[in-house]
């Protein structure tokens, strides 16, 4: 296997130890979920900086760089809504948005096409493919995912900051939330024009 594949497979562990100290570790544990919460995300730019450099970009990355990413994202949004700190309805919108996203997408690996190759329109190139959008929803759910962390670390601790970056939290997590639905619609008008070439 190669090293971004290796990188790839690598956040499950880290996500797995996350949600434990989220859970169970008392105000170390969570203040130590902070930045193990950065490394995570960090981990999926790394994987694919490197598939590019070292020539590693294969069908089988792209499929568990995809895995890995909803992984993340379904499970870290479904805690946070779980321990109370944001709505149930931000991991029910993010997990239909992600079956019928890559349940279109699964009909393109069956043709040997990555999730990204779908894309033929310039605007849903542009939403879903393009690096500037890519990286603008990537960072605004890395920032709800660190300050939704922090803020139970910030509870445990009973400090006077909890409200305030509960509050940045929360706003970072309903524009992640705007920027996850925009980013699904092309692949579902896409498959629509795609369907009736069938």
């Amino acid at each position: 296997m190669n090293l971004a594949n290796t990188i790839t497979l690598a956040r499950f562990p880290v996500l797995i130890l996350i949600v434990l100290l989220l859970y169970f570790g008392g105000v170390a544990g969570r203040l130590a979920a902070v930045p193990l919460v950065l490394v995570l995300i960090l981990m999926d730019a790394i994987d694919g900086i490197i598939a590019r450099q070292r020539q590693e970009e294969t069908l089988l990355g792209s499929v568990l760089d995809i895995a890995a990413d909803r992984a993340v994202e379904i499970i870290l949004w479904v805690v946070y809504a779980q321990l109370g700190l944001i709505t149930m309805w931000i991991p029910i919108t993010v997990v239909i948005r992600g079956s019928l996203t890559d349940s279109i997408r699964e009909a393109g690996y069956d043709r040997g096409q990555t999730a990204h190759a779908l894309m033929t329109s310039s605007w849903g190139k542009w939403l879903v493919a393009g690096r500037p959008m890519r990286a603008a929803y990537g960072i605004v759910k890395a920032v709800a995912f660190v300050l939704l962390a922090l803020t139970l670390a910030l509870q445990a601790m009973a400090s006077p900051w909890t409200d305030t970056v509960w509050l940045l939290a929360s706003a970072a997590s309903w524009i992640s939330l705007v920027l996850c639905i925009v980013r699904g619609v092309p692949v579902l008008f896409e498959a629509r024009a795609w369907d009736r070439k069938q």
